[in-house]
């Protein structure tokens, strides 16, 4: 165990990583993501049931449900918006379809 040492500023925490750590960590973050595999999926608006207010609906995604929340979470991130998965699709709070588009182009999925 390391001895503990009190940090004074955010250059001091690289610090307590080696340098094999470091790359570990960078190559971690650099393969999340998520790769749709060339699936096509639908974006659409839709305010039926919902007292005027637009959803954006993500659908044809064939994810079982925690992957689905993981993209959902990315989406909704990206959009600045709210959201939840419904029923085998995610709905996303407010007319968001170019930014979702676009986000699902970079995740390899084409929309349809």
């Amino acid at each position: 165990m390391r001895p503990q040492k009190k940090l004074s500023s955010l250059s001091d925490l690289g610090q307590l990583l080696t340098t094999s750590e470091r790359s570990q960590l960078l190559s971690e973050t650099s393969k999340r993501g998520h790769d749709g595999k060339g699936k096509t999926v639908r974006v659409r608006l839709d305010t039926k049931g919902r007292k005027g207010k637009s959803v954006t609906l993500v659908e044809g995604l064939q994810h079982n449900p925690a992957t689905m929340e993981e993209i959902a979470r990315i989406l909704k991130q990206y959009c600045g918006a709210g959201g939840t998965v419904k029923e085998g699709q995610i709905e996303i709070q407010g007319d968001q379809r170019q930014r979702i588009a676009e986000k699902l182009r970079e995740m390899n999925y084409v929309v349809g």
